[in-house]
């Protein structure tokens, strides 16, 4: 009987115990974290710089520590971008579709999901959606000096690039 009595009154104690961590226990997992996501489609962007239409979604914006933004973007087909450089590299990661880019002085090529690429600093260069699908993709670069824009794409610059590479693809 006395050892019933043992257990039950270190039952008690544990139970206690219990309810007293409890808070702390709740309080570590609630922790205050910074998460975003890259799923979320964003804004409509204006139609400052570009023709069709665009959504972007910033994922992640550059500090001190962090010095470079990501941004999602994405271009329904038959949209353009206007050319432009960055005083930093830019990395572009397609997520989803398909589009074409092009570094000012070089062909132009298609990019589909799965494929990253490095632009260079001060490289002048456009990238966007196809004729025939949206393109999605993760632009990482620096966002503390801003987007120069050089020149305007133009629809028949666009579609003279989209009947070239649609010949060569097939």
């Amino acid at each position: 009987m006395l050892y019933l009595f043992q257990i039950n009154i270190k039952m008690k104690k544990s139970t206690v115990l219990l309810f007293l961590l409890i808070p702390f226990i709740s309080f570590s997992q609630k922790a205050d974290y910074i998460v975003s996501s890259y799923l979320t489609e964003g804004p409509k962007a204006p139609n400052t710089h570009y023709i069709g239409e665009a959504w972007l979604n910033g994922v992640l914006q550059g500090d001190a520590e962090l010095n470079f933004n990501i941004t999602k973007a994405t271009f329904r087909k038959n949209s353009t971008l206007d050319w432009h450089k960055h005083s930093t590299p830019q990395v572009l990661i397609v997520v989803d579709g398909e589009g074409y880019y092009q570094e000012r002085g070089k062909n132009a090529i298609i990019i589909k999901k799965g494929d990253i690429i490095r632009c260079a600093k001060d490289t002048e260069h456009w990238h966007t959606a196809s004729k025939e699908n949206l393109i999605t993709y993760l632009a990482l670069y620096d966002g503390s000096k801003p987007t120069v824009w050089t020149e305007q794409l133009t629809q028949e610059y666009y579609d003279s690039i989209a009947k070239k590479l649609s010949a060569e693809k097939k």
